[in-house]
C-alpha cells in the first residue's frame, strides 16, 4: 500500500482540546501517511496545556502528574456502526512536549509527531508495558521511516 492510500484510510484532526481546530503544520498528513495498515478511521489529536493534562492523568490513570501523551480509544469493543470508525483521541501536553523537545534537541513539531505516533499505536492496541517489545520495535521502525530520531 502506498503512503498516499494509507493517508486516505486515516483522517487526523488536530484540536486545542475544546474541539477547535489548531494549526499543527504537517502533523495530520505525516501521521496518516506513516500509520500502520490497521489504522483505518478517524483520530483527533488534542494539544492541551499541562494543567489540563494533569487533570486528565489524575482522572483516568489515578496519577496526579503531567504525562506527555494519553490515548483514549473511542470504541474499545469495536461495535461502532459508523462507516468510518473513530479510533479515538490522542492528547498531548504541549508544555511537557516543549521541555522534552528541548532536552532531546528536537523541534516542538517533531516532538508532537513522536508523541502522536506513540498515542496512535496505543489506540491500535499496542502496549509497550505488556508486549515483549513489539510496540517499541514498530515505533522505532516508523519513526525512522518518518524522519525522526530513533533513540
Amino acid at each position: 500500500t502506498s503512503r498516499a492510500s494509507r493517508a486516505t484510510r486515516l483522517r487526523v484532526t488536530v484540536t486545542d482540546g475544546r474541539g477547535r481546530r489548531k494549526p499543527a503544520p504537517g502533523l495530520p498528513a505525516w501521521l496518516a501517511g506513516l500509520a500502520p495498515r490497521s489504522a483505518v478511521g478517524e483520530v483527533v489529536v488534542a494539544l492541551v496545556g499541562d494543567r489540563k493534562m494533569r487533570d486528565l492523568s489524575r482522572r483516568f490513570r489515578g496519577i496526579g502528574k503531567v504525562t506527555d501523551v494519553l490515548s483514549f480509544p473511542a470504541d474499545p469493543a469495536g461495535l461502532s456502526p459508523a462507516p468510518t470508525p473513530c479510533l479515538g483521541d490522542i492528547v498531548i501536553a504541549t508544555g511537557r512536549a516543549a521541555r522534552q523537545a528541548r532536552a532531546a534537541g528536537l523541534t516542538e513539531s517533531e516532538e508532537w509527531r513522536r508523541l502522536a505516533l506513540h498515542g496512535l499505536l496505543h489506540l491500535l492496541g499496542y502496549d509497550h508495558e505488556r508486549d515483549d517489545g513489539e510496540m517499541v520495535r514498530l515505533e522505532r521502525r516508523l519513526r525512522r521511516r518518518g524522519g525522526l530520531p530513533v533513540n
